[in-house]
């Protein structure tokens, strides 16, 4: 067993891990950070993305070990500390880019690297962006519409559920 110690969400965190875990799995199961999820271990879908370093991190591809000192933030993480959603969160319930909700934690991580990367993207540039995630349910539509929604863009309403 080894001891790590990171900040995640602001918070500095300490625990012992073996070598062979997961950092998804340390927020899941030792933190308790269980926004983000687990999907298919390999790297395929993005439901695991997190931010390390501020850089975009499919966790299920990276050893806790690894995150040893470093600044993780989590869906958890983006929302306000009095819970009020983010600009992206908002913007996902807001034009419903969400259907089950599973690969909603990785959209709205890898969609908010996008905006502070490039915060005017085309809906070409989403797409591109989204690549690395995979949404099973929506056909995408909606969650583009949101997150360019969140960019300040004019987008077309979607209409309320009946």
């Amino acid at each position: 067993m080894t001891k790590i110690t990171m900040t995640v969400n602001g918070k500095s965190y300490s625990g012992e891990v073996e070598g062979r875990t997961l950092l998804v799995n340390f927020l899941r199961e030792t933190l308790s950070l269980t926004g983000t999820h687990v999907g298919c271990d390999t790297s395929q879908c993005g439901a695991c993305t997190v931010h390390v370093n501020g850089q975009n991190v499919k966790s299920c591809t990276m050893f806790a070990i690894e995150a040893d000192g470093a600044d993780v933030t989590t869906v958890e993480g983006i929302a306000a500390p009095d819970g009020t959603l983010s600009t992206v969160q908002q913007a996902f319930q807001d034009y419903h880019g969400l259907q089950c909700g599973f690969c909603t934690p990785g959209m709205i991580m890898t969609a908010t690297k996008l905006l502070e990367n490039n915060p005017k993207p085309t809906e070409h540039e989403v797409r591109e962006y989204l690549e690395g995630n995979i949404c099973r349910c929506t056909g995408y539509h909606n969650i583009v519409k949101a997150i360019m929604a969140a960019s300040g863009q004019e987008v077309t309403p979607v209409a309320a559920a009946e």
